[in-house]
């Protein structure tokens, strides 16, 4: 029996033992790893949602703008002037128009021609950009005690800003009321009189057999007491 050389299998593939006999031939092969092994497949990652990555990128933005401040200030020394001057920051970016007192579209929801006065950030856009940021504070280790976000500061700013956004802007931001569904009426219970069942008496028939019943019996006394 003849092992091929490791000369001539450079490639180091499986080697073939021949015999002298061809209808004797062994042939070893490789040990391979069983393909119907089951891999472990990792669990699919769920997608955050499209508030879950703004809440993120808005939360980027404000440790951002603590780091640009001057003096640079950290997470715990954050309070809530310097919310109000991150919002104030961030009119400059606002696509709003927010008219002045003195500008004569004042109060036009429509203006019909342009005019001077500076965009802001809506007070809407102002409003959820808190929600969000007041969430991810407490979700980043914050107390909810001293949340800068929910200071009474910023509450009162935003009360002003949305008062006077209504009035420059001609538009209303007050929530509708919902108003409460009315209940059907109660079926009408039938009356004894109007009962449509011929085998229940009505109150009004028992009275009147009753009534002539007692008659009846009064006539048949009378006559053996004269």
């Amino acid at each position: 029996m003849d092992l091929v050389s490791p000369q001539n299998n450079p490639n180091d593939y499986p080697s073939r033992m021949m015999s002298s006999s061809t209808n004797n031939s062994i042939v070893i092969s490789s040990a391979t790893p069983n393909s119907s092994t089951a891999t472990a497949t990792p669990p699919p990652s769920t997608t955050p949602s499209r508030y879950e990555n703004q809440k993120r990128r808005d939360w980027n933005t404000f440790c951002q703008y603590l780091r640009n401040h001057r003096p640079p200030l950290s997470l715990s020394m954050c309070s809530g002037v310097h919310v109000l001057e991150f919002l104030r920051y961030l009119d400059q970016f606002g696509k709003t128009k927010v008219h002045n007192n003195t500008c004569p579209f004042f109060g036009l929801p429509n203006p019909p021609a342009p005019c001077p006065c500076p965009l802001r950030q809506a007070w809407g856009s102002l409003d959820a950009l808190i929600g969000r940021l007041r969430a991810a504070y407490e979700e980043h280790g914050g107390r909810p005690e001293v949340n800068p976000f929910g200071a009474r500061a910023v509450r009162i700013y935003l009360r002003e800003v949305r008062d006077f956004q209504a009035k420059a802007r001609g538009v209303s931001y007050a929530k509708k009321r919902k108003r409460p569904k009315q209940k059907a009426p109660l079926p009408a219970i039938p009356s004894a009189q109007q009962s449509s069942d011929p085998t229940q008496p009505t109150l009004a028939a028992d009275a009147t057999s009753a009534s002539e019943f007692y008659k009846e019996i009064t006539t048949i006394l009378s006559y053996f007491i004269f």
